[in-house]
C-alpha cells in the first residue's frame, strides 16, 4: 500500500480536460493505407447522388461509424474543401486518407473511391443498353431515394453539433436560404466567408470549439512546395493550351478546368464543354452521354474525364486518354488541399480565426440543407410515395443499425416494384 501510494504521488498529476483535449485531436498517421483503400472502396461503391451526397456518405462511414474525426474536425476539414477550387468530395476524402495514413493513405483514398465510377465510365458503351430502360431507370430513381435519406441524416447530425445556440441556427438557415435563391457556384465562398465574418464579429463563446486542429505529416514547406507546383502547371495549361501532342492538349485542358472550377462537380461541365467539345475533340452528343451516364453511377462526378479521354476524336483516346483525362482533372484540387492543409492547422490554433470557424462551421450545415433540397430533393421525391420511401429510409438510418447497403436494396427494390405494378 506504501509503494503505491508512493508511486501515486511521484507520477505527474494529468489535467483531465487535457486528456479529454488529446483525445478529440485528429492524430496523424492512425491507421493504414489498406485500411484506407478498404474503406473508400466501398464508398466508392455505393456512393450515389452526386458531390453533395458524397458528403453524406462520409459523414456516416468515417464520422458516425469509425470515428476517423470528431464533428468540429470534419467541418473545419469540409469548410475548407468548400473555399478551394476542384472536387469538394474528392478533396475531402483524399484528406481524409492523408490524415489517416500520410501520403499513402491519401493515394489510396483517391484510387479507391475513383476507380469504381472511372471504370465504368470507360466501359459506357456496353452500360448504355441496360440503363435505358424503365427497370434501369427505376434502380437509378432508387438510389436517388437513398441520397436524400443519407444527407438528411448527415445534416441532422452535423446541425446538432455545430449549430447549438439560436446564433449559429439563425445563420445556417439564412446560408441555405441565400443559396436557394442565388444559386452559382460562387455563392457558396461567398458564405463561407460571410459565416467567418459573422463567427469572428458576433459569436464569442469558443468553449464548446476544437481548440486545435489536425495533426498533418508534413510541414509548411512541403505545402507551400505543393501550392507552387499547383501554380506552375496551371500557368503552363494557360499559356501553352496547345501543346505538342495530342495527349499534351488533353492535359492541359483538363487541369485548367478541374483547377478553376468553384462548387463542385456539376460546375465543372461547362468548363469542360468549352474546352473539348469547341475544339472538335468531342462530339456534343458524346458529350451529353457521357454527362448522363455520370449520373447514374457512384463516385465523383469528375470521372466523367475517363470518358471522355476515351472519346477524344472519335474513341482514339483510348484507356491512355482516358487515364490522362483523369488525372489532369484530378490533380489541381488534390495539389490545392494537401497544400492548404498545413497553412490551415496554423491559421485554426489562433483563438479569433477558431471563433470564426464556428461560423463557417454554421454556414456548412445552411449549405448542405440547401444541397438537400436541391439538387437532391428536387430530382428524386416527385410523389408522395417517394416521400414516404425516402423518409422510411431516414428513420431506418437514424434509429436502427442497418447497414447502408441494405438500406439502399430496399430503396431500390421498393422503386422496382413500383414500376412492375405500374407496368
Amino acid at each position: 500500500m506504501a509503494c503505491a501510494a508512493a508511486a501515486g504521488a511521484l507520477s505527474p498529476q494529468v489535467d483531465p480536460t487535457e486528456v479529454t483535449r488529446s483525445e478529440r485531436i485528429p492524430r496523424a498517421n492512425a491507421g493504414s493505407a489498406a485500411e484506407v483503400f478498404a474503406t473508400f472502396l466501398k464508398l466508392g461503391l455505393t456512393s450515389f447522388g452526386g458531390p453533395i451526397a458524397h458528403l453524406g456518405y462520409f459523414h456516416r462511414e468515417l464520422i458516425t461509424r469509425r470515428r476517423w474525426l470528431d464533428e468540429e474536425h470534419y467541418a473545419q476539414l469540409l469548410a475548407l474543401c468548400q473555399l478551394l477550387p476542384g472536387p469538394a468530395s474528392s478533396q475531402l476524402g483524399f484528406a481524409m486518407g492523408l490524415l489517416r495514413a500520410g501520403w499513402r493513405g491519401g493515394l489510396a483514398a483517391f484510387v479507391a473511391f475513383t476507380l469504381p465510377s472511372a471504370l465504368l465510365l470507360f466501359g459506357f458503351a456496353k452500360i448504355l443498353p441496360l440503363i435505358a430502360g424503365p427497370y434501369g431507370q427505376a434502380t437509378l430513381h432508387g438510389l436517388k431515394l437513398l441520397a436524400v435519406a443519407v444527407v438528411a441524416q448527415g445534416v441532422l447530425v452535423m446541425a446538432r453539433k455545430l449549430t447549438p445556440d439560436a446564433p449559429r441556427a439563425l445563420f445556417a438557415v439564412i446560408a441555405g436560404a441565400m443559396v436557394l435563391v442565388i444559386g452559382g457556384g460562387f455563392v457558396q465562398l461567398y458564405i463561407v466567408g460571410l459565416g467567418a465574418a459573422f463567427g469572428y464579429l458576433l459569436l464569442k463563446d469558443s468553449s464548446n470549439l476544437a481548440a486545435d486542429t489536425f495533426q498533418v505529416s508534413y510541414g509548411l514547406k512541403t505545402g507551400t512546395t505543393l501550392l507552387l507546383l499547383f501554380a506552375v502547371v496551371l500557368l503552363i495549361a494557360l499559356v501553352f493550351p496547345n501543346a505538342h501532342s495530342p495527349l499534351g492538349s488533353v492535359a492541359a485542358a483538363f487541369y485548367r478546368s478541374g483547377a478553376l472550377v468553384f462548387g463542385g462537380g456539376h460546375v465543372v461541365l461547362p468548363l469542360m464543354q468549352h474546352a473539348i467539345v469547341d475544339p472538335g475533340w468531342v462530339s456534343t452528343e458524346d458529350f451529353l452521354a457521357g454527362y448522363g451516364a455520370a449520373q447514374a453511377v457512384p463516385g465523383p462526378l469528375f470521372s466523367v474525364a475517363a470518358f471522355l479521354g476515351e472519346r477524344v476524336s472519335g474513341g482514339q483516346g483510348g484507356l491512355l486518354g482516358a487515364t490522362v483525362a483523369l488525372i489532369s482533372i484530378f490533380l489541381p484540387g488534390l495539389l490545392l488541399v494537401a497544400g492548404s492543409l498545413p497553412l490551415w492547422q496554423g491559421l485554426a490554433r489562433r483563438k479569433g480565426a477558431l471563433i470564426a470557424i464556428s461560423g463557417v462551421n454554421a454556414a456548412v450545415v445552411g449549405l448542405l440543407a440547401a444541397a438537400l433540397y436541391d439538387p437532391l430533393w428536387t430530382s428524386a421525391i416527385d410523389s408522395a410515395a417517394d416521400f414516404a420511401i425516402a423518409l422510411a429510409a431516414f428513420v431506418v438510418l437514424v434509429a436502427t443499425r442497418i447497414p447502408v447497403l441494405a438500406v439502399l436494396a430496399g430503396c431500390v427494390f421498393v422503386s422496382l416494384v413500383r414500376v412492375t405494378v405500374a407496368g
